[in-house]
């Protein structure tokens, strides 16, 4: 399914997006925080199992690795627009994770819950 390239966009914004490099520029900015997450988890790993073990996942080397896992792979898949449902469904997953996990918001009050909710 095609769409097209704003009708109502002016003429240089439709010059841009069609050019080929655009979209996956633009696909590597969405997932640039995950990509480089996994690439500093893959390559400080004894932080990154720390990181788990802090947040009291066990075992943490298995959570670490599939934190890498998830991290590159899904975001090469998204740029890369190979099996870009799973890398970006993974990627949510991973977020969602995280988030009740290492953010738990719901239990903290004033400042902190506000801070901690939108973090």
């Amino acid at each position: 399914m095609s769409t097209p390239i704003g009708r109502y966009s002016p003429g240089w914004i439709r010059a841009l997006l069609a050019q080929p490099w655009v979209g996956a520029l633009v696909r590597l900015a969405l997932v640039s925080a995950f990509l480089i997450g996994g690439i500093d988890k893959a390559t400080h790993f004894d932080d990154a199992v720390a990181e788990q073990a802090h947040f009291g996942l066990q075992p943490p080397a298995l959570w670490a690795a599939l934190a890498v896992v998830v991290e590159i792979g899904g975001s090469l898949c998204v740029v890369f627009r190979r099996f870009t449902w799973l890398g970006a469904g993974s990627l949510g997953m991973l977020t969602l994770v995280a988030m009740l996990v290492a953010n738990d918001f719901w239990n903290q009050t004033g400042t902190a819950h506000f801070m901690a909710l939108n973090s």
